[in-house]
């Protein structure tokens, strides 16, 4: 099985080319490729699917990772869902539905940023940054990567500047390039990782 998959931005696909290796194993092979952002990545994506959709082999699938940021979750899954679809895809969500009916493209939204990733692997950000708080995960406003208010890019940030780090402002490729490397995917707290975590699971299993 080989796997595509479409990210907003080069920090995330950074970060996966890190993390995947470690869930995938040896026997399944994988892409990523990034845009300029989630707009970037919205504009392209019904000529991108379609142009998949002339040649892609039934052992390939195609994963789409988008941060939520503020948008409503369900209108942006629907958004997703509704360009797959028209580009002849069927979808996880979709599948489900149909009982069974064999999926080749998933659509997962990372609520709320890729920083609630890192915020969830608390030892990775220490290895990176060793001056951070062994003890951030044990403070009420980190307990819950997903759920950190003001935007988790900016609590990043503010963490990380205050031991010193990244003083010029969160350089979010670095940051990635520093954290990810160190990352275990079955320990990580956020949500939304362990949803995407386990869909790839899944997806291994179902073949």
């Amino acid at each position: 099985m080989h796997i595509e998959f479409l990210v907003e931005d080069f920090s995330t696909e950074e970060t996966l080319c890190h993390l995947l290796p470690n869930i995938l194993g040896d026997w399944i092979t994988f892409n990523t490729h990034s845009f300029q952002g989630k707009q970037d990545l919205l504009s392209k994506l019904p000529n991108r699917l379609k142009g998949y959709k002339a040649w892609i082999p039934d052992d390939y699938r195609i994963i789409i990772l988008v941060d939520r940021d503020n948008e409503d979750c369900q209108k942006l899954k629907l958004k997703l869902e509704k360009i797959a679809k028209d580009a002849g895809f069927v979808t996880k969500s979709l599948a489900k539905s149909k009982s069974k009916k064999k999926y080749q493209l998933i659509n997962r939204i990372m609520i709320e940023e890729l920083e609630a990733w890192f915020f969830g692997d608390i030892p990775a950000l220490i290895q990176a940054y060793p001056k951070v708080s062994k003890n951030l995960d044990k403070k009420a406003k980190y307990c819950y990567p997903d759920d950190i208010k003001g935007g988790t890019r900016e609590a990043l940030q503010e963490v990380l500047q205050r031991k010193g780090y990244h003083q010029g402002g969160l350089e979010k490729l670095k940051v990635a390039r520093d954290i990810s490397p160190y990352m275990n995917p079955t320990e990580n707290t956020s949500k939304s990782f362990q949803v995407f975590y386990r869909c790839l699971l899944e997806m291994m299993e179902f073949e």
